[in-house]
Order: C-alpha cells, then sequence, then structure tokens
C-alpha cells in the first residue's frame, strides 16, 4: 500500500506503517461519511422549501450531528448509527429541517423588529395540522430544540382556550338542532377573546412600559407588563370527558421576554367560506363559518409565520384516532371505544371539507410569501417523496 504525496497528489514509493494507514482510512471514512450525510440531508424532501443549499449543510455538519443526536436522546431513539430509516428520515429530513426554517424565520423577525421598535417582540409561529398526524410530537421537538439552544419559547394550542363547560353547555342549549355545536371543537366553541389576551401578554411580557409590545398597539396599559404569564389549559377529562377550563391556579407559568410562540390548531388559519358554500358542505356549518370571521383578527393576525402540515383527505384522521386511543387502552389508560372515536372525528369532517381545500390553495389567512412552510405527510405520518413548493404569495400561487 503506498501513500499520497500531499504536495503533488501522486502515489509515493514509500510504503505506509500500519498505524499511518489506520489514520488515512480513518480520515477517508469520515470524509465519506460526511459527504454521505450532506447529501442525504440536502437532497431531502423539504431542502428546497426550507432553504437547506448544499453548501450551508456541509458548513454546519457539525451542528446537524449535535442535534440529531439531542433529539435522538428525546425521542428515545438509539444511537445515531443504528437509528431505523424512518427514524433517520424523521429527524435529518423532518424535525430538523423545519427547525433550521423556523430558525431563519426567528433571524429574519429579528431583524425586521429591530428596526421599528426597542423592545423585541417574539416571533410567532402558527400551526395548522389535522388531529392525530404527529403535531403536537413536532411542536414539542421545536420548543426542546429552541429552550436548548438557549431560547425562551411557549407553547399554546387553541385547544385550552375552549369555552368553559358552562358556557358551552348555554351554548348547545342555543342551538339545539346544529350537533356540530353540542360539543367542544368547531369555531364557535372557543373564548376567541382569552385566545387574543393570551397571545397580546406573551408577546409583552417582560417588556418595559409603555415600550410598544403587544399591549400598547393594542391600545392597553401603560404600566409594565407581567414578568410571567398564566398560559390557560383545558382539562378534556372533566365532566365525564365534556371538558372544562383548569382553574387558573393550575395554568402553568411562563416567564417573559419570550423569543418565540409556538401556535398550534386543527382549524387555525382557516378561511370562512361563505354561507352558501358552507351549506353545500353540511347543513350545520352555517354557524360554524359565521363564527371563523372573528378568529382572523383575534388569533391569526399574531402569527408571523405559518407552517402547514398537509395530508392526501382528512379521512385519515380516522384511522390515527382509532391508534391513539388503542395506544390508551392498551397502556391501562381509559380511552374511546371505537365508536366514540368516529362519532367524534364526524364532528370535525364538515370542517375539513369545507376550509382545507382553501387552506392549501391559498395558505392560511395572513399568510405572507416567504413565511410559510407546508410540509405533506402520507397515511404513515412520513413525508411524501414530493413536496409543495414556497407559497408565492398570491392566492392559489405555489411555487415548485
Amino acid at each position: 500500500m503506498y501513500g499520497i504525496n500531499h504536495e503533488n497528489g501522486e502515489s509515493t514509493a514509500q510504503e505506509l506503517s500500519t498505524e499511518q494507514l489506520s489514520k488515512v482510512d480513518t480520515f477517508t471514512l469520515a470524509k465519506k461519511f460526511k459527504k454521505k450525510t450532506n447529501n442525504y440531508i440536502s437532497h431531502g424532501p423539504l431542502a428546497t422549501s426550507c432553504g437547506l443549499a448544499s453548501s450551508a449543510v456541509e458548513q454546519d455538519l457539525e451542528k446537524w450531528k449535535s442535534l440529531g443526536d439531542f433529539l435522538i436522546g428525546n425521542l428515545g431513539f438509539p444511537a445515531r448509527k443504528q437509528l431505523s430509516d424512518a427514524q433517520r428520515l424523521r429527524i435529518f429530513r423532518y424535525y430538523l429541517p423545519v427547525f433550521f426554517w423556523c430558525q431563519r424565520q426567528l433571524a429574519q423577525h429579528r431583524a425586521a423588529v429591530a428596526a421599528v421598535t426597542t423592545p423585541k417582540r417574539p416571533l410567532v409561529i402558527g400551526m395548522q395540522a389535522p388531529q392525530g398526524c404527529g403535531k403536537t410530537t413536532l411542536v414539542e421537538q421545536l420548543e426542546a430544540l429552541f429552550e436548548h439552544e438557549g431560547m425562551r419559547t411557549a407553547g399554546v394550542s387553541i385547544d385550552d382556550f375552549y369555552l368553559t363547560y358552562a358556557d358551552q353547555q348555554a351554548l348547545a342549549r342555543a342551538n339545539p338542532g346544529n350537533r356540530l355545536l353540542q360539543v367542544r371543537g368547531n369555531a364557535g366553541t372557543h373564548d376567541v377573546a382569552l385566545g387574543g389576551a393570551t397571545l397580546r401578554a406573551l408577546a409583552a411580557a417582560g417588556a418595559p412600559p409603555g415600550a410598544g409590545g403587544a399591549d400598547a398597539s393594542a391600545g392597553g396599559s401603560t404600566t409594565a407588563p407581567s414578568a410571567t404569564v398564566a398560559v390557560p389549559r383545558y382539562d378534556k377529562s372533566a365532566h365525564g370527558g365534556r371538558g372544562d377550563r383548569a382553574a387558573p391556579g393550575k395554568w402553568p407559568r411562563v416567564k417573559g421576554p419570550l423569543d418565540l410562540v409556538l401556535f398550534e390548531g386543527w382549524m387555525l388559519g382557516f378561511r370562512p367560506v361563505g354561507a352558501a358554500a358552507a351549506a353545500e358542505v353540511d347543513a350545520d356549518l352555517g354557524p360554524i363559518d359565521a363564527a371563523m370571521h372573528s378568529y382572523e383578527s383575534a388569533w391569526d393576525a399574531h402569527v408571523d409565520a405559518w407552517l402547514v402540515v398537509k395530508v392526501g383527505t382528512p379521512e385519515w384522521v380516522y384511522r390515527w384516532r382509532l391508534e391513539a386511543e388503542h395506544a390508551m387502552r392498551a397502556s391501562g389508560r381509559p380511552g374511546m371505544s371505537d365508536k366514540q372515536v368516529a362519532d367524534f372525528v364526524d364532528r370535525y369532517m364538515p370542517a375539513y371539507h369545507a376550509y382545507l381545500p382553501g387552506m392549501y390553495a391559498s395558505g392560511p389567512t395572513t399568510a405572507r410569501a416567504e413565511h410559510v412552510l407546508v410540509v405533506e405527510i402520507d397515511e404513515t405520518r412520513s413525508l411524501t417523496p414530493a413536496q409543495p413548493g414556497p407559497f408565492c404569495g398570491v392566492e392559489g400561487d405555489w411555487a415548485g
């Protein structure tokens, strides 16, 4: 075995020792591993929409490995070299690309905010995704990654802004013939004002008096906003599963100032279609469509960037909910029967069929070019090989 002359790249006549050969082989293997890893990431389905150029990935490869190992530990996966194909894809082609996209959105947001106001305001990323598609896990891992990087984050779900049990019962009595308003879930069953107030408080947390944070922009108090914010929580197990808002003493407190707020929900960013179009989908959908108008100004207007998890058909939600309930029962926890699951999902289907087409064609209500990421998954919750291109900011106009 002969070595390489590092001055002219030609083989030398001097044989390498075993130790030298080992070093050369290690170096060659490491170089091949880096190239293979770079290719795996930069040729992934989300590489284009997340802006992952091969040169940038190569430059930050150690960061990718470090954060990948962090996620592996967080998710309870085996060591990096023992990952299954599905686990490797989930970390290096799904979660981390989305994280780096969010990180770039944060950098752009900070630059924009610094140009117009002194106190920083957190970036709010809104996430629309159907039930059961894995959005809770994705949000948890994004939150963990940002905190691992030294950022202060808060996770907020529209589920925590449902009406109280008493108010939901009153709504049901006021609409006895509308099956969609008999239980929580659809637009009209949320305390929209509470959600808006929470988002404003999170934006202003820790800001100095009169600093022009979210409270000031809404014409609120000029006194110093609280350094901590109590984020509402909803107890879905209360009243035999009918649910109720948890007592304020049980709400988690978030300390500001925050860098990032992750705001997620199955119907977040939906666009009303009008009474006639809603009635064509389902006779009970009219009041839900009417109620939806208030969500854009109260909730969606706070969102700076959007993450949409796209599915081929909402019918997959039936299977995903069944899997979740079967897992709960298998672990000894109470869960819904298959019939109860079907009845539960049935109440969401009219909204999915009415509003998802508009979501996928035009983006969320407050979508802006270069600030929307759409991730498409299949029935197994894995990325589809072909992904939607970036949102161009014109209705119905997606690149790719």
